[in-house]
């Protein structure tokens, strides 16, 4: 596992809405150590666009390949030791079936990973999801 802390992290994330609901992961997170839902993404390794980490970082977690369609969002997020710029990006399948992937960064036993689901924007706002975007600004801005 690589450790985050003291560091500013850059992170990509991809946002997929099939029939009015978007595709969030289910992990334990190492910034507030609680269980939350966000977007699947991770972090830019050096040389690599953040639309080719979107890409590699889905598939990674979720099994599907996507394309980047747009940026539709930047979010900054300092908590104590832990400093990350979000690059939020509306997505587009390509291929691949849907199944719970795994965080390389992790080892088999260690996986912060623990579902995967499309949510409607009811049953989001009902979870405890980061970053707050995600709940009601997202739809918002894509005018659902």
């Amino acid at each position: 596992m690589i450790d985050h802390k003291n560091k500013v992290r850059v992170r990509a994330c991809g946002l997929l809405i099939e029939e009015d609901s978007l595709l969030l992961v289910e992990l334990y997170s190492p910034v507030s150590n609680e269980l939350i839902w966000t977007a699947p993404g991770g972090g830019v390794e050096f040389g690599e666009s953040l639309e080719e980490t979107v890409t590699r970082e889905f598939k990674e977690e979720t099994g599907i390949k996507v394309k980047t369609l747009k940026l539709i969002h930047i979010n900054e997020l300092i908590n104590g030791d832990f400093h990350a710029i979000e690059f939020y990006y509306l997505v587009e399948k390509i291929s691949g079936t849907l199944k719970l992937g795994v965080d390389p960064e992790y080892k088999s036993g260690e996986q912060i990973l623990k579902n995967i689901a499309y949510l409607k924007k009811e049953e989001i706002q009902k979870l405890n999801v980061s970053p707050k975007y995600l709940k009601d600004d997202l739809w918002k801005d894509l005018k659902f």
